[in-house]
């Protein structure tokens, strides 16, 4: 188990590549789960049930997905951990919420998707928290 959480060996180029991935998905992401975080706390607790656990628990969770894991991946620290509930929100998004809709409505999701594997299996990088914790 340690030898798959372990970040794999990267040329110096390679790790400035995925720091530039992790930080700018981040970034992007941060947005979305600032405005959820902004309507959560002004009050307005109505949202989506694509899961069936009750929409505030849906709104708690995707802003702990979109905000707080966002957050642990801009500093590199607890990287696949933090990836795992992003990933699970995006399927959620792209294939339930989004599932009917046409693909045009499903992109946004998937691209999110696509760069939160890529990071799940190349994992942080040289220039992160976590490459500290594996030396």
């Amino acid at each position: 188990m340690r030898k798959f959480l372990k970040p794999p060996k990267l040329p110096a180029s390679a790790d400035f590549g995925v720091l530039i991935l992790r930080v700018g998905i981040s970034v992007l992401m941060l947005t979305h789960g600032y405005a959820k975080l902004k309507g959560f706390l002004s009050g307005d607790h109505s949202f989506a049930d694509p899961i069936g656990i009750g929409e505030e628990l849906s709104y708690i969770l995707t802003i702990c997905a979109e905000f707080g894991c966002s957050i642990l991946l801009v500093l590199g620290l607890f990287t696949r951990a933090a990836l795992i509930p992003l990933i699970f929100t995006m399927l959620v998004v792209a294939l339930i919420v989004h599932g009917e809709d046409p693909f045009s409505k499903k992109e946004h999701a998937i691209s999110f998707l696509i760069v939160y594997l890529t990071l799940f299996f190349t994992g942080p990088g040289k220039y992160s928290v976590d490459s500290n914790l594996y030396k």
